[in-house]
Formats: C-alpha cells, structure tokens, sequence
C-alpha cells in the first residue's frame, strides 16, 4: 500500500528560504562592497552562493516528484499532463526573456538564456523523465549525462584554440552557445545559462526526483531521512573527487558541481525533513513558507521592484547610493550597509508574498 500523499513542510520552507537568500545575494545595496560569500566564484571553486540556484533546481526535481505522483494517484491521465507541463514551461521561459527585456525592451540586445529559462528547460525535463521512467532510469541517465559531459568538456579541443580549455569564454560550452544560442550572451562572449550547461542542470533537477522518490516511498520516515543525508554525503564525496580531474565551476555548471550541490540538497532536505516534519520544530518556518508558496512569482516581483529601489533618485542619486551615502557617514562599514540594502530588499518583497500567502492566492507561472 502506497502511503499517502502529503504537503512536507520542510520543502516548502526550503524553497522558500532559497528565494529570499537569491534576492539577497542579486540585490546588494552596491556591487562594490559586498562580503565574499554573497558573491558567486570568479571562476573555479564556489562560495555559499554558488548553492543557491542549484538548491532551487534541485527542489524543483523533488517538486515535480511530488506534484505528478499525487496526480496519478488521482487517476489524472498522463495526455492531460503533458499539455499543462509544456504551457508552463512555455510560460516560465518566456517570462524569463520579459525580465531580460525590462526596462528598455530593446529587441535588437535580447538576452535568450536566463534563470527562469533554465528552470524551464529542468522542469520540462524531470516532468517527462518522472512520468516516463522509474528512478532506476533516472539515475542511469542522470550519471550518463555527466560523464558524457565531463568527456566532451575534457577530451574536444575547443573549436579555434586548437586544445581543451576550460577558461572563460574559452571552452567547448562557450562555442556552442556562440554558434547555436541567439541573442546577448550575459558576459558577452558567453553565457553562465547557456544551452549546453543545461545539460548538468538538468542531471540537479534528475537528483531532486531521486530525493522525492525516496520521501514518497513506504519507508520508515526516520530511515527517509537517513537515507537522504547518507547518500547525499556519498554524492557530495564523489564530487570532490570527480573536482580533481573537473574542477569545480557554477559557470560552466561542471559534473563537480553538480554533484556537490545535489548531494548538499540531499543532506539539507534530509536534515530539514527530520527537524520540521519528524520532530515538529516548525518555529521559524513561516518565512520560509510565505516565501515559498508563491516562490517564482516573488522572485519576478524582485526584479520589477529593483527597477524603484536601484533607478528612484534622492538628494540626487539612485535609491541605494543614497542608502549606502546615509549609513556610512554614521560610521558603519560600507560592506555591511550594502548588506543591510539587500536585507530591507527582502523584507520589502515579503510583504506582497504575505498578502497573498494570507488571502490564499498560489499564482502557479
């Protein structure tokens, strides 16, 4: 008998967390004075920021898992699903280029790729994989994609270079996204959400569906969350390993990478698991909660909302210069008044996430 399905708590506290901490680290007050863990890696290696997107992605798997498994409890066929699936995959990536588009709306330097058309693409992925196959293919799949991508990314040569590189703008990735991808490229020649990055992006997505078919089995639920934080500590020990031979790199989204934050996401919703839904210590969740009832609708207000906080001039000069100019001339440290910014930014945001959290309004983009 297959248990019941039920909303965790501790997943939608998560969720929720993980978009107020990606507010905070995309809004600081100046982008020149911000402490080194809100900052992403330069290149190889990772900060604490460096967890936040893939943490995201990775509940999006777990997500999905949830989601299509109580739908087919439910009888729902699988044709119906699959139209509503590909609308909003449409929907969300197409709202990821109208944030690219604002303010200017200049069609000529549209940027294609983005957050929320990644999201998209792992979402359209894990849904089709999840109603299509068992976690047994899934992860053969999700292993097979990695390796194949370590091969490709190490053994070609990078087209015009002659050898393997893995530099900035000057590896297999950035070629292909400069020969296939229309549109900008965030950092000009190449793009940290290009198409062939997806690939292990997707593989973060394959892992949070591992993670939901393990919350959704029959098993005891102290020994779900065991298991999730054991193998979350195998898979994040294997990336390690595999970061010796692959380093480690959010921008080319590397198989290191990969594996380190799916299996941190393991260990994390294992731990909040345990701590929220096993022992009941729900103090403090409903942040989280009210964030993350209606995650990717907040995170579009953010990026509407920037455009008042970062172009509204007073005493002549934008909103957050002028923040930073009030606080440092009291004697506070610029780095910690561009985080106090990012901090206020937040708090601004919960407040319509509240107002529909309160009047039960879920916008499903």
């Amino acid at each position: 008998m297959k248990p019941t399905i039920t909303r965790l708590i501790s997943l939608d506290a998560l969720r929720g967390f993980t978009i107020a901490a990606m507010i905070l680290v995309n809004y600081p007050g100046s982008w020149s004075h911000v402490y080194p863990p809100l900052l992403h890696a330069e290149w190889n290696g990772m900060t604490m920021t460096d967890f936040i997107f893939p943490f995201f992605i990775f509940m999006v798997g777990v997500s999905v898992a949830f989601a299509y498994s109580k739908r087919l409890e439910e009888g729902v066929p699988k044709s119906g699903m699959y139209k509503k699936i590909f609308t909003r995959a449409v929907k969300l990536f197409v709202l990821g280029i109208f944030l690219n588009l604002i303010p200017d709306f200049d069609f000529s330097n549209m940027r294609i790729a983005g957050v929320l058309q990644r999201i998209a693409i792992v979402f359209l992925a894990s849904s089709f994989l999840f109603l299509n196959t068992d976690w047994k293919k899934q992860a053969y799949l999700g292993g097979g994609i990695l390796v194949l991508y370590w091969l490709c990314m190490t053994l070609i040569p990078t087209p015009g270079e002659g050898v393997v590189m893995l530099e900035p703008g000057r590896n297999l990735a950035a070629w292909i996204d400069s020969m296939f991808l229309p549109g900008r490229m965030w950092e000009g020649s190449w793009d940290p959400e290009g198409f062939f990055t997806t690939l292990p992006a997707i593989v973060t997505g394959i892992l949070g569906l591992l993670a939901g078919k393990i919350l959704l089995s029959d098993k005891n639920e102290n020994l779900k969350s065991n298991y999730l934080m054991s193998i979350g500590l195998v898979i994040v020990l294997t990336g390690l390993l595999w970061a010796q031979v692959f380093p480690i790199n959010k921008h080319l989204w590397t198989s290191s990478f990969t594996l380190i934050t799916g299996g941190a996401g393991f260990i994390a919703l294992g731990a909040s698991y345990f701590l929220v839904d096993i022992l009941g210590k729900k103090k403090g969740t409903s942040i989280g909660i009210i964030f993350g009832a209606n995650a990717i609708t907040v995170y579009v207000l953010a990026d509407v909302l920037s455009l008042i906080f970062y172009t509204l001039e007073v005493g002549g000069q934008s909103l957050n210069m002028y923040f930073i100019d009030v606080f440092t001339g009291i004697g506070l440290p610029v780095n910690l008044v561009s985080m106090l910014y990012a901090i206020l930014f937040v708090m601004v945001n919960f407040i319509p996430a509240y107002i529909l959290f309160k009047n039960k309004i879920f916008i499903k983009l």
